[in-house]
This record gives C-alpha cells, sequence and structure tokens, in this order.
C-alpha cells in the first residue's frame, strides 16, 4: 500500500490564497456606508442652497430638511474621518498603499487605460492592482482629504478662517467640495461597474480571499 505525501506547495496551492485582509474589508464597508449616507444628506443640504440650476430629487436625499440633513451629514462626518485616518495610518504603517499603488506611471497608465476600453485589461491575480486601480484609488484618497477639508472649511468659517483661505474664500470652498463629492461618485460609479465585471474582487472583499 503506497503512502500519499503531500509537499508544503501542495498545501499551499490548495489554500485560497488571502487577498484583503479583515482590517481593509472592515475599513471599507465602512468607508461605504459613511460616504453614502454623506453623499445623501450633501444633496438635501445642496438643494437648500443650490450652487447650479438645479436640485436633486427628494428620492435620493436623506435627511427631509436641511436640520435633518445636517443631523446625519455631521454624524457621518466623523465616522468617515475617524475610519478615514486609521485607513491611512494603517495603510502606510503597513507599507499597503506602496505597495499596491506605486510606481504609477504615464506610460503604464495609458497602456492599461487601452486594454481596460478593448476588455483586454487581466484580473488574473487580484492581489497585484494595475494602473488604471492604482491611479483611481491614489486619486480617490487626494480627492477623500480635499472633500474633508473643504467641509470643515464650510464647518467653521470663523474658527478655521486660515483653512478657509488655503482655498480662497468660502464660496470657493464650496465649489471645491461639491466637484469632490461629484468625483467620488463618479468613482463610486466606476467602482462598482468593475466589482460586476469581476465578481471576484468582490467577493475578495467581503471574505478576503
Amino acid at each position: 500500500m503506497s503512502s500519499l505525501t503531500v509537499t508544503d506547495d501542495q498545501v499551499g496551492t490548495t489554500r485560497a490564497k488571502v487577498i484583503q485582509p479583515i482590517w481593509v474589508r472592515l475599513m471599507h464597508w465602512t468607508n461605504a456606508v459613511a460616504m453614502i449616507l454623506m453623499i445623501m444628506s450633501g444633496w438635501q443640504i445642496y438643494n437648500a442652497s443650490p450652487l447650479f440650476d438645479f436640485r436633486f430629487s427628494h428620492d435620493v436625499t436623506l435627511g427631509g430638511w436641511l436640520g435633518g440633513a445636517l443631523l446625519w451629514h455631521f454624524a457621518a462626518m466623523w465616522l468617515l474621518m475617524v475610519n478615514g485616518l486609521a485607513y491611512l495610518i494603517t495603510g502606510f504603517a503597513t507599507g499597503r498603499f506602496a505597495r499596491k499603488l506605486l510606481p504609477i506611471t504615464p506610460a503604464g497608465v495609458i497602456h492599461d487605460v487601452k486594454a481596460a476600453l478593448t476588455f483586454k485589461l487581466s484580473h488574473d491575480d487580484l492581489s497585484v492592482y494595475n494602473y488604471v486601480q492604482r491611479t483611481l484609488y491614489a486619486g480617490i484618497i487626494l480627492v477623500g482629504v480635499l472633500i474633508v477639508l473643504s467641509g470643515l472649511s464650510m464647518w467653521k468659517p470663523v474658527q478655521l478662517h486660515w483653512l478657509v483661505m488655503l482655498f480662497g474664500d468660502y464660496p470657493t470652498a464650496r465649489y471645491v467640495h461639491f466637484f469632490c463629492m461629484a468625483a467620488i461618485c463618479a468613482f463610486l460609479v466606476v467602482h462598482v461597474l468593475l466589482a460586476l465585471l469581476v465578481p471576484k474582487s468582490l467577493r475578495a472583499m467581503i471574505i478576503g480571499r
């Protein structure tokens, strides 16, 4: 009777590779909830004093009225700020950002954008981000920092007048905040579409493997 010998390499291949560690998954979904709450309540706040000649439908806003929307917005703001700051600190401290998001080169971005547009962009190894993903994720981190700073300057324009001056004035801070919100909405749409096109990436963000 022959014996069955299993090597370490064989054991490794039978185990699903951990793509997203637990801290990434928890912070990712917490940020997602906070962002959605802030966007929907922010649309209601916008409707009270619109910057442009349009308003958001009441069906996609949160809070019911200006006061209610502000309560939701501030509650979600603290959740996003605390969780987002923890995500940034952990991402830099563990070296995850450096491994996942760098390097970003113009040639690499152009190549992967062309591949994505022709549906030839490979997603075989989910542990490695392509240049499109690196650019989007790095960009949304910068947008996140900018929307928080502009939001704080709008919240406390007198106490944080020096922050308002970084944007030039209060009205400019409002425009910056609005366009950052628009950028985040666009990112979420692209992010969801990519997750639907590559379902295993969504599975990895849920179960990690």
